[in-house]
C-alpha cells in the first residue's frame, strides 16, 4: 500500500520499525536511514525474517539536506517518518517540501548549538515576547505551515507519547467528555528501575538539557515560569505507587494553549528518583552539562557530548528495566452545565515491551504512537496540508490503535487532582 523512509535506528527508532513491520498491510516497504548504515542492516537482518513488509536499509547524514533530498529522489516514499535527533527536523521538513512528500517527527526542533549567535538572537526575542526560556519551541516547525499547505503537503508533528497521545488525550476528553475544559495536569511516571547509579531513558544530550532548564506552566493565557525543579509534588499511581514529581517546561503545553484555549491552566509533572536528582545537580554544577565548546589536550569538546559518551546507551536499558511506566492527563471542567473531572492514561511494563520489541518502554511508549500517526497519514484517516500537532486531528482513530496495539488507555472518574 505505501513506502515510508524512515530516518533513524535509535531506541525509539527501533520500536517505530519493530511495530510497522507489524502491520504490513499499511507499510508495504520501509527503508531504514540513519547515518551509521550497519545498524539498519542489523535490525532489518533481525526483522526481515517476521515480516511481509520488505525492508532495505540506507546510509544519510540528516544534518545535511542535500544527503536527504538524494535519498528521498531515490527511494520514492509516501511519507518521511523523522524519528533522529530533534536538531534534524528542519533538514528533514526542508528536504520533504523540495521532493513533495509528507512528514511526521516525535519531538520538536531545537538546536544542537545554543551559542550560534544567529539562532540566539532569535531564541532571546522570543524568551521575551513568549516568557519561557527552553530551547525547544514549536516556532521554528509552526513556521513551515503555509509552505506545506502551499505544497498540498502533510507535517505531522510530536508523534510521540508526551508530546502525542497525551495531546490525543486531550483530543478525546475535549471531543468526548467535556464542554469546557479548565485545567489539563500532564503526569509522566516512570517507575522502572535499571540498576545504574545514573542512566537517562532517551537521548542523554536531550534528556538532560530538558530536566535541568527552567519549569514553566500555561496559566490564565500566559506563561509562567519557575527555577528548575523547583515545584514538587507526591502522587499515587496506578501500578506504580507514591512518586515524587516535579514541574517542567513541556512542548505539549505550547500546542495545548493555542488548540483549547479555554483551558485556564496547562501543567506537566514528571517523577524522578532521588539518585537521579543528586548526579544530575553534581553534573550540572561541574559543568558537564554545557553545551559550549570548550578545548581539551588540542581538542575542542562539547561538555554534554563526551558525558553522553560516557553514559549507558538508552537503547541497552531493556533487558536490565523492571517496573511500569504511568502517563496520563487529569482534566477539570464542566459538561452539560456540571463541574467534571477526568483522568485518561496509559501503564505500560519495561519487561513486556523488551518481550516484544527488545526496548524498555520509555521507547516503546514513544515508538509506538510513531508508527500510529503515520499509519493515520497513510491511511488517509489524518489528511489535511499544513503543519499540525495531533490534537488538531480526529482523535478516535488514534485512540482506537492505541489500544490495538500495545497501549490501551483507562479512565478514572474520580481522580485524586494534583494541587
Amino acid at each position: 500500500m505505501s513506502k515510508v523512509l524512515i530516518i533513524g535506528c535509535g531506541g525509539v527508532a527501533s520500536v517505530a520499525i519493530h511495530k510497522c513491520c507489524q502491520v504490513p498491510e499499511v507499510f508495504t516497504e520501509i527503508c531504514i536511514a540513519s547515518r551509521t548504515k550497519s545498524k539498519c542492516d542489523k535490525l532489518a537482518a533481525e526483522l526481515a525474517p517476521k515480516t511481509a513488509t520488505q525492508i532495505t536499509t540506507a546510509q544519510v547524514d540528516a544534518d545535511k539536506v542535500d544527503e536527504v533530498i538524494a535519498l528521498i529522489k531515490s527511494y520514492q516514499p509516501d511519507l518521511v517518518m523523522n524519528i533522529a535527533l530533534p536538531y534534524q527536523d528542519l533538514t528533514i521538513m526542508d528536504a520533504c517540501l523540495a521532493c513533495g512528500v509528507n512528514y511526521m517527527d516525535t519531538a520538536n526542533y531545537e538546536p544542537e548549538n545554543t551559542d550560534d549567535p544567529e539562532w540566539r538572537a532569535i531564541y532571546e526575542k522570543r524568551c521575551k515576547e513568549a516568557g519561557f526560556s527552553a530551547y525547544f519551541d514549536y516556532s521554528w516547525q509552526w513556521a513551515y505551515a503555509k509552505k506545506f499547505e502551499e505544497a498540498g503537503l502533510t507535517a505531522l508533528l510530536g508523534s510521540g507519547f508526551d508530546p502525542g497521545v497525551t495531546q490525543a488525550y486531550c483530543a478525546y476528553a475535549k471531543k468526548h467528555e467535556f464542554d469546557t475544559i479548565d485545567t489539563i495536569d500532564i503526569l509522566d511516571c516512570n517507575g522502572g528501575d535499571h540498576g545504574y547509579a545514573f542512566a537517562t531513558n532517551f537521548n542523554p544530550e536531550i534528556n538532560l538539557r530538558e530536566v535541568s532548564a527552567p519549569g514553566s506552566y500555561w496559566e490564565d493565557g500566559h506563561w509562567v515560569e519557575i527555577p528548575a525543579m523547583s515545584i514538587k509534588r507526591e502522587y499515587e499511581f496506578d501500578k506504580v505507587g507514591q512518586k515524587d514529581m516535579y514541574l517542567l517546561h513541556h512542548e505539549e503545553i505550547e500546542s495545548l494553549a493555542k488548540n483549547i484555549p479555554e483551558a485556564k491552566r496547562i501543567r506537566f509533572f514528571m517523577t524522578f528518583g532521588q539518585s537521579y536528582l543528586d548526579h544530575m545537580r553534581c553534573l550540572e554544577d561541574v559543568g558537564m552539562l554545557s553545551t559550549t565548546p570548550i578545548e581539551f589536550n588540542g581538542q575542542e569538546i562539547v561538555p554534554i557530548q563526551f558525558l553522553k559518551a560516557l553514559l549507558p546507551d538508552p537503547a541497552s536499558l531493556g533487558p536490565r528495566t523492571k517496573g511500569k511506566t504511568n502517563i496520563g492527563c487529569i482534566f477539570t471542567g464542566k459538561k452539560d452545565g456540571k463541574e467534571k473531572t477526568y483522568y485518561i492514561y496509559n501503564v505500560c511494563d519495561h519487561q513486556e515491551c523488551y518481550k516484544e520489541v527488545g526496548s524498555q518502554a520509555i521507547s516503546y511508549t514513544t515508538g509506538v504512537p510513531a508508527m500510529i500517526g503515520a499509519a493515520m497519514l497513510l491511511t488517509g484517516k489524518w489528511n489535511k496540508p499544513g503543519v499540525y500537532t495531533v490534537e488538531e486531528f480526529d482523535p478516535d482513530p488514534y485512540m482506537e490503535a492505541l489500544n490495538k496495539w500495545g497501549l490501551p488507555w483507562q479512565i478514572d472518574d474520580k481522580p485524586v487532582l494534583v494541587d
